[in-house]
């Protein structure tokens, strides 16, 4: 399962936001820094409102939708990357994870303290950049000792190793995150060998004041998403993990008013699930039979026999072929049947390349 690691400095509502998205309340959200020690855990489910059509079309009432992993990890500080707070420790919690959602305090509130003085998302964005920054460029000192020793020895990969990790490093010292670093995509497998935390993809989440929630956050929210997106290349979801929290409270029709009386159509929470996913490059396919629909979430440019060994080893390994229909043509007929006499049903090899919305049948051995 894929890992979102919430991050960011000490009081701006990381776990308060990690509740409101696991539905439940099982981390502790209260106003002093290092509420939140051990990294707390959550599977949330991604939503999407094609899986209950496809429900219906099926006719079955079993819907198990595609989810994300959840990790709510202790603020940072100033000086985390030389073992300030709970400095190693953090680190080593976020380089677990697949993509980090970067909340930065945008509200004012008298009542919670806001350690590094006056309300400014630059400065708090840059604070926690910064120090994984410096955490990665220690990292690379040492791999470059290591491959460099390698490299002496004959190591091909360590010599291709050493050079990636120079160019990566020139990035580095200019206070740049390692994603920044172009290196040829050929050389991947090497780069993802070096887990560096800045080289994970970042989604900034600005939190907002509940009041703010329908106007894309307010001033201190448009600072972050500038700042983001020119510093650091990275989009930022405007929410309000306040409200959030409170929707989590409500049954779902509840939350759909509540929603309408603010001017939103759909929670923050939503909205910043779907944008890790896409940030992640993932893709939804959908199967379903006489029991339950299903979505399943795999990276763009999965083959189909690949998809299947997700669902099951045994379908992957006994691979046959693949029934497959769009969901936009399956949402068009409204039926199976309809589907195949309008000839939207094909069938594709181990080899065809998932397509997101496909509803797939997958034929095998077993």
């Amino acid at each position: 399962m894929w890992k979102a690691g919430i991050v960011g400095l000490p009081n701006v509502g990381k776990s308060t936001l990690f509740n409101a998205l696991v539905r439940a309340r099982q981390a502790q959200a209260e106003a002093y820094p290092f509420c939140t020690i051990e990294p707390n855990l959550g599977v949330v489910p991604v939503p999407d409102p094609r899986l209950d059509a496809l429900a219906r079309i099926a006719g079955v009432e079993r819907r198990v939708p595609a989810a994300v992993e959840f990790v709510d990890i202790a603020g940072l500080v100033r000086g985390a990357s030389r073992g300030e707070g709970l400095g190693n420790r953090f680190l080593s919690h976020i380089r677990e994870v697949d993509l980090l959602v970067h909340v930065v305090r945008c509200f004012e509130e008298p009542d919670v303290p806001h350690a590094p003085g006056e309300l400014d998302p630059v400065r708090d964005i840059d604070i926690v950049m910064t120090e994984l920054v410096l955490a990665d460029l220690e990292s690379v000192d040492r791999q470059l000792e290591k491959a460099r020793k390698d490299a002496k020895r004959g190591d091909k990969r360590a010599v291709r190793a050493v050079e990636l990790l120079a160019v990566i490093r020139e990035r580095l010292d200019a206070g740049k995150p390692a994603r920044a670093a172009e290196t040829p995509p050929e050389a991947a497998d090497i780069r993802r060998d070096f887990f560096l935390l800045t080289d994970k993809p970042i989604l900034f989440a600005a939190n907002v004041a509940e009041s703010d929630a329908a106007s894309e956050g307010g001033p201190l929210a448009a600072r972050a998403r500038r700042h983001a997106a020119e510093a650091y290349g990275a989009p930022t979801v405007a929410l309000s993990a306040g409200l959030e929290s409170e929707l989590g409270e409500l049954d779902k029709e509840e939350a759909a008013e509540y929603l309408r009386e603010l001017g939103l159509d759909a929670p923050g929470g939503d909205r910043l699930i779907r944008e890790a996913c896409r940030l992640l490059d993932l893709i939804t396919f959908f199967t379903f039979n006489e029991k339950e629909a299903r979505a399943w979430m795999i990276p763009a440019g999965t083959g189909v026999a690949s998809a299947a060994g997700r669902i099951h080893t045994d379908m992957e390994e006994g691979f046959i072929r693949a029934e497959v229909v769009p969901w936009s043509a399956l949402a068009e007929a409204g039926s199976v049947p309809r589907a195949r006499e309008a000839g939207h049903y094909r069938v594709e090899g181990r080899d065809y390349l998932v397509q997101d919305g496909d509803v797939i049948l997958i034929r095998f051995r077993s």
